[in-house]
């Protein structure tokens, strides 16, 4: 969708609205802490309309970066963690590459080999031929099998993804677990799966953004402003 259609019928200017979207998905911030930081500046905005604006313009943020990703690294880690939606536990698993660059995210319901083999799949088919030669997991029993059952389905006779299962080398994903947590700060319940799916995804972009895992973004905070900015046809 063009740029005006999207930000046609609102209020403030569409550099605002990007501002106050990116604001809450790159810092420990609440819808209302958002609001307050605009009205700070003159700007009276209403914490409900700052949820709308991310749960509209995250997603269309994260599908216009698609095309400017690094290529990621075929040395997986593979680890799930856990966030509450709607007042129960979700499990949230995650894949990153070797260089720390995300290669795709799932939410279950459960924590099975077949929620495992499912995320895995996503994740395989999302980078198509440069799937992985190496995926790090912890000890938990459900991978061996999903990864034996994903070599068998490429080539009977031969591992192309070799599995390594020591917990002490997953460390990477642990640590971006962490980081992507204490992001979410007090934030760490959804109201639904649909919202908590747009946020997480939303976030996963600003944060691979932030991280340097794209083409053509100039260095800094200012080049994270600018280059959100050019995806929407806003910067000069």
């Amino acid at each position: 969708m063009p740029s005006k259609q999207l930000f046609k019928r609102h209020r403030f200017p569409a550099v605002i609205i990007l501002c106050a979207v990116r604001m809450y998905l790159r810092y420990p911030l609440s819808y209302q802490d958002v609001a307050d930081l605009l009205a700070e500046r003159g700007l009276n905005v209403d914490r409900s309309t700052v949820f709308r604006w991310v749960q509209k313009f995250g997603p269309e943020l994260s599908k216009r970066t698609e095309q400017h990703l690094g290529r990621s690294s075929q040395d997986w880690h593979v680890d799930e963690t856990y966030i509450r939606v709607g007042g129960k536990w979700r499990y949230l698993w995650r894949a990153i590459d070797a260089k720390g660059q995300l290669v795709d995210f799932r939410l279950t319901a459960r924590r099975d080999a077949k929620a495992a083999k499912a995320f895995l799949n996503k994740a395989i088919e999302r980078v198509r031929l440069h799937r992985p030669v190496s995926i790090c997991t912890d000890k938990a029993p459900t991978y061996p099998k999903v990864i034996r059952e994903i070599n068998h389905r490429y080539d009977p006779h031969f591992d192309y993804i070799t599995h390594v299962d020591r917990k002490y080398l997953n460390n990477r994903v642990e640590s971006d677990h962490a980081a992507l947590k204490w992001l979410l700060g007090y934030r760490q319940s959804f109201r639904s799966l649909r919202s908590a799916k747009a946020t997480l995804q939303s976030m996963e972009t600003i944060r691979t953004i932030k991280n340097g895992h794209i083409h053509n973004r100039l260095p800094g905070v200012q080049g994270q402003i600018t280059f959100v900015q050019n995806l929407f046809g806003l910067a000069a």
